[in-house]
């Protein structure tokens, strides 16, 4: 058994197609299927169900998928931290991230480039159940996530933030002249949301019911950036977390009210599956992770009403 069987058979399972996977893996398609017939062999067991085209795993197949994952996430964070120890340590790491915390992520990665100018990084959009089973998988690194509400079971987890909420609007809506806005004011409202598979937006829905007043978004959608560019064209607005002001506050003429009554906040932090020894990056980005909300404060000069995080 070698290395690359268990790259083909993670790269069939997850095409679910020989010729598709053998592409991913710049082989052809006979050397992919002899390769893991051959580890069939090897293990004496049978890993995929065959027909004329693919079927699927076996059972004993799932298994041997769930340990070629794990060796092969071992095998290449040992290259990572030995590579690590070179005079130009290089890396990449894959984060999987919610949405409401991707302007957050920056602070993050340039903490460690500080550290390692020629690390790179691939950010990956995901809901929390997503970063949920891509840890499980083995496909990413570390994620960020809600540590407090529906929380990921992961190995490890260190807290960056405290998430509060404001009320984004155009600076010509009729609420833009508030300092403070209730959410049952809010939901009075024309808003748009993100769809109800995004944990933010339970977390949302959960602040309006606590207020008496359950939220009837017109618009709903997966991306941030769409709810932003309805709230923009005016009539609309929508609730998001504080920090987005640091990308899409003033400038995109928008005006970002904080909400009250209730008070509703929820950490985001760091998760990862606990692993000894810890690679030389994730060790890197805990660190960072550990005086997150000073260091983004500080780039940002951006103020909160958000109360102390927990020790």
């Amino acid at each position: 058994m070698d290395i690359r069987q268990l790259r083909y058979l993670i790269a069939l399972a997850r095409e679910k197609h020989f010729t598709r996977a053998a592409e991913a893996c710049f082989v052809t398609q006979p050397t992919l299927s002899g390769r893991v017939r051959q580890l069939e062999d090897e293990l004496g067991v049978q890993i995929v169900l065959r027909g004329q085209r693919y079927h699927g795993l076996t059972p004993e197949g799932e298994r041997v998928l769930r340990w070629a994952r794990r060796i092969l996430e071992d095998f290449d964070g040992m290259r990572q931290d030995l590579a690590m120890l070179s005079d130009a340590p290089e890396g990449r790491m894959t984060l999987g991230v919610i949405p409401s915390a991707m302007p957050c992520v920056p602070t993050l990665t340039q903490a460690l480039r500080d550290r390692y100018p020629s690390v790179g990084f691939e950010i990956l959009s995901r809901t929390s159940r997503q970063i949920a089973q891509e840890l499980g998988e083995f496909t990413i690194d570390a994620g960020i996530t809600y540590l407090d509400n529906e929380p990921v079971e992961a190995g490890a987890t260190w807290p960056l933030y405290r998430e509060q909420f404001r009320l984004f609007l155009r600076a010509d809506h009729p609420l833009a002249d508030r300092a403070r806005i209730t959410w049952a004011e809010a939901a009075r409202h024309a808003l748009v949301a993100l769809t109800p598979d995004m944990q933010n937006r339970r977390i949302i829905d959960a602040a309006f019911e606590e207020a008496g007043a359950p939220p009837r978004p017109m618009i709903e959608s997966n991306s941030v950036v769409a709810l932003l560019a309805h709230a923009r064209s005016g009539g609309f607005a929508c609730v998001l977390p504080e920090y987005f002001v640091t990308l899409f506050g003033g400038a995109a003429g928008l005006r970002a009210i904080p909400l009250i009554e209730p008070s509703a906040g929820n950490v985001v932090g760091l998760v990862a599956l606990a692993r000894d020894p810890q690679p030389a990056l994730l060790a890197a980005l805990v660190e960072a992770a550990v005086d997150f909300e000073a260091t983004l404060r500080r780039a940002h000069g951006f103020p909160s009403s958000a109360p102390p995080m927990d020790p």
